[in-house]
């Protein structure tokens, strides 16, 4: 893979952006930002879908697919996938919450953390890491 990949963690009134460095190798958190079209030097974008712990899509996941179809026209050349963003939020938190990140501030960069979570999933399953995300 060459370039960067975006993260986008889709919710309903923000977006949390985490980014790959160039050699798609560790995802860092990028930004959260109001819900509008991303701006960022990438290739792919990765979109978590919220999917039940069962594995089924509910209202939350046609969202955020609806939401990607209004993107695509907008960023044309990229790539979009979607990744099983089970537990990231919860995975961020605790990573903040390790970080001695206090309350307040925590729910500024949530989003963007989270986003970062499964980004990292996803790009250790595409150099072929047993943990990653089926593709």
């Amino acid at each position: 893979m060459t370039g960067r990949v975006l993260a986008l963690d889709v919710g309903t009134r923000r977006l949390g952006v985490a980014v790959s460095d160039p050699t798609g190798t560790v995802a860092s958190p990028l930004a959260t930002i109001p819900r509008r079209t991303p701006a960022e030097d990438a290739t792919t974008v990765v979109a978590g879908l919220p999917v039940t712990m069962a594995g089924a899509e509910g209202p939350a996941a046609r969202a955020v697919r609806a939401y990607l179809d209004e993107l695509r026209p907008l960023l044309p050349g990229l790539v979009f996938e979607l990744v099983d963003e089970r537990l990231s939020t919860v995975a961020a938190e605790r990573a903040l919450v390790g970080g001695g990140v206090r309350r307040r501030d925590r729910r500024q960069v949530v989003d963007q953390v989270a986003a970062s979570v499964f980004l990292q999933t996803w790009l250790d399953g595409r150099r072929g890491n047993p943990k990653g995300v089926p593709r």
